[in-house]
């Protein structure tokens, strides 16, 4: 492979939104260049490692990543808060508790029904599971050969992207899990997203009160029409 397709791959990566998969990339290549362009995905592979080497060489804050199939450039873990903190879309996509403890039951016991994450839970699922197909976090994967037929429910490429994994398998194991939550720097995370929330619902209720007094108001006057 010449060497200027090691650049032409790096600027395909950086310029896509979403993860971008060898495939797409040596489409994009033979497109431009030709199908005599002789570039496989061990190609990709070994340019994605090579180029990760580099910028690990010269302490560039981000590297080459493999999520949900794809490549897609991501900054180093390291620096994740501090991003974290500029980041407004994150935020308003923050998934509440009792979505994130349902979408977990669904990534490790998947495909699995409604009934059954209910089971496991304790509480109705139905307000969760719609609010996780509406950010197309799960998906139905058919149905059940049991009584009734329920549908079965598993995650997406878009829960893959939204939590930075490649694959399943990728998944932290119960033993990381208790490692995690005893970390500082999550710890702190998880303080200041509460705050955050705190702050929302507070403003929510704001907002709510000021909607029922200006219909109070409206109705008032409309009596006094009448």
């Amino acid at each position: 492979m010449e060497e200027i397709y090691i650049s032409i791959i790096e600027s395909l990566i950086f310029a896509s939104d979403e993860p971008l998969p060898a495939s797409e990339i040596i489409n994009a290549i033979k497109d431009i260049d030709g199908d005599e362009i002789s570039i496989t995905p061990a190609d990709v592979e070994n340019t994605h490692e090579l180029l990760n080497q580099n910028y690990e060489q010269n302490g560039r804050a981000f590297r080459i990543m493999k999520i949900a199939n794809g490549y897609s450039f991501a900054t180093r873990p390291e620096y994740a808060k501090y991003v974290g903190y500029l980041s407004s879309a994150k935020s308003k996509r923050r998934l509440s508790q009792a979505a994130l403890e349902t979408l977990a039951i669904i990534a490790y016991k998947q495909p699995i029904t409604k009934p059954e994450v209910e089971t496991i839970r304790g509480v109705g699922a139905d307000y969760m599971i719609n609010t996780l197909l509406e950010k197309k976090l799960i998906t139905i994967r058919g149905r059940a050969e049991t009584v009734g037929r329920p549908l079965l429910y598993a995650t997406t490429d878009e829960f893959l992207k939204y939590f930075g994994l490649n694959t399943l398998k990728d998944l932290p194991k119960p033993r990381e899990i208790e490692d995690i939550m005893k970390d500082a720097d999550f710890l702190e995370q998880k303080r200041k997203i509460m705050m955050n929330a705190i702050e929302e619902d507070l403003e929510s209720d704001t907002n709510l009160d000021k909607d029922t007094d200006q219909v109070k108001t409206d109705g008032d006057e409309y009596d006094t029409i009448e």
